[in-house]
This record gives structure tokens, C-alpha cells and sequence, in this order.
């Protein structure tokens, strides 16, 4: 991992905080308010896969009251990676310096934004993560952590990847970052599509940095969590250790 110590960065841009909702009509409206109050600057892109709660016309609703806050309507649920390259590719068209990936559940504190996209004026990917010094989580069930643990242990281990927290979804990318990311090659999801960018920024040469974060369980909904995420994640890491171990170096592009 590029130490960056001496890079200049330029200045960051507009900031857009992406959101991917699947049925979070009990969260939506209370995200974007303490997104909003945290980076008044940054504007929102909600990535609505067609929940059928009405997640995507509560979105609409937002986003008639306030000019900030976006609203991409998507066919169907497609899966986070699906929205999130979707959300990247809207942010990029519409010139943002930055693109930030955040959950609609309240598990990530949008108070904390500040301080990601503070580091990320001395980094080229800042990732929240919750198993540095400083870290934390709230009300998981010790099986949740040791899935999320061990997932991360596996990924770092297998792919030489020097990250704690590979799995994590709270991160702050400066765009030049996922134009070096070659992410039209990118197909996965869930835990592994975050897996996938992070050894792909590690791989191309780039400066990213980790900064502690608390996790909170979500209080509303439910958890998109499921096997075949879990499956596809323990798939895909293996086979992109054997090939690292192999000397190949899948989905690599250089800086």
C-alpha cells in the first residue's frame, strides 16, 4: 500500500454521499436529514432498486424539498455492487471530486463524514473501519462479529492486503481513484464487491488510509445480509488469492 507521503493531492471537489436503498422507507428520511446537518456541502445520491415499501417515492419526495439530494431509479434489486457502480458512474458524469459509499440503516454515522473526507485530503481512498484502534460496534451479536472479523482476516491474509477492515462500507474515493480502479471488470457484490475495490486500490498503488468508526446495528428493517452473499465472498476471495499467489494480479490497473 502507497504510503503517499510525497504526493500533493488537489483540492477534493464536490463531495456526493451514495446511498443504495432496497425497502428502507423507515430509515431514508432520517439518513438524509443527519447526512445533510453533517456535510451540508456534499449533495446525495439515493440508488433505489425499486423497493416495493416505497422506499423510491419517499426519495422523490426529499429530493423535490431539497435541490442536495438526487434520487436514481433503478429496474430492481440488483445487488449493492450493482447500485454502487451505478451511483459512481451518475456522480462521475455529473463532475464530483468525491464519492462517498454510505449504508440508508443508520449503521453508519453520517457525523462521522467530516472526518473521513478530512483524511481523504491526504489519501486517494479513506475507508471507515471498525477494527483499527478507536473502532467499535454497537449491539451486533458476537456472530456477526466474528463473520465480520474473520472475513476480513481471510481477505487480508489470503490477498495480501495490509487492511483491517477490507469488508467495510463506509468510504470516502476521490474520483480519480475509481477512474484507476477499472471498474467496468467489476461484478461482484455484497461483502466481496467491497473486498474487490479495496485490493484493487491496494493493487493499482494507492494511498489508503483507515480511520476508526463506530457501527451501530440498524434499528429498523432487516439486515440484506444472506448466504449467497456470504458464498460469493468466500468464493471470489479464494480464487483471487490463488491467483495473487500465482502472480497474477486479477482486475490490477495501474495509477
Amino acid at each position: 500500500m502507497n504510503d503517499g507521503g510525497q504526493r500533493r493531492y488537489g483540492p477534493l471537489g464536490r463531495a456526493l454521499v451514495i446511498i443504495p436503498t432496497y425497502n428502507e422507507a423507515e430509515n431514508i428520511k432520517a439518513i438524509v436529514s443527519r447526512v445533510r446537518e453533517a456535510v451540508p456541502d456534499a449533495d446525495i445520491l439515493i440508488a433505489d432498486d425499486n423497493s416495493p415499501d416505497g422506499t423510491g417515492k419517499l426519495a422523490d419526495e426529499l429530493a423535490a424539498e431539497d435541490g442536495q439530494v438526487h434520487v436514481l431509479h433503478r429496474k430492481g434489486k440488483e445487488g449493492l455492487g450493482a447500485a454502487y457502480l451505478a451511483g459512481f458512474r451518475w456522480g462521475m458524469d455529473h463532475d464530483y471530486g468525491v464519492l462517498v459509499e454510505m449504508d440508508a440503516d443508520g449503521s453508519h454515522q453520517p457525523e462521522e463524514l467530516p472526518r473521513l473526507l478530512t483524511a481523504l485530503k491526504g489519501a486517494d481512498l479513506v475507508l471507515g473501519s471498525r477494527w483499527v484502534p478507536g473502532g467499535r460496534i454497537v449491539n451486533w451479536p458476537k456472530s456477526r462479529e466474528f463473520l465480520s472479523r474473520g472475513a476480513s482476516t481471510y481477505s487480508r491474509l489470503l490477498l495480501g492486503v495490509p487492511i483491517r477492515d477490507v469488508t467495510g462500507g463506509f468510504r470516502a474515493f476521490r474520483r480519480e481513484t475509481l477512474e484507476g480502479l477499472g471498474l467496468a471488470d467489476v461484478a461482484s457484490q455484497g461483502y466481496c464487491f467491497q473486498i474487490d475495490l479495496a485490493r484493487r486500490a491496494v493493487a493499482a498503488g494507492f494511498h489508503v488510509v483507515e480511520v476508526p468508526i463506530t457501527f451501530v446495528e440498524r434499528e429498523h428493517g432487516h439486515s440484506k445480509m444472506s448466504r449467497d452473499i456470504i458464498v460469493e465472498a468466500l468464493w471470489r476471495v479464494t480464487a483471487w488469492g490463488i491467483a495473487t499467489r500465482a502472480g497474477r494480479q486479477p482486475g490490477r490497473t495501474s495509477n
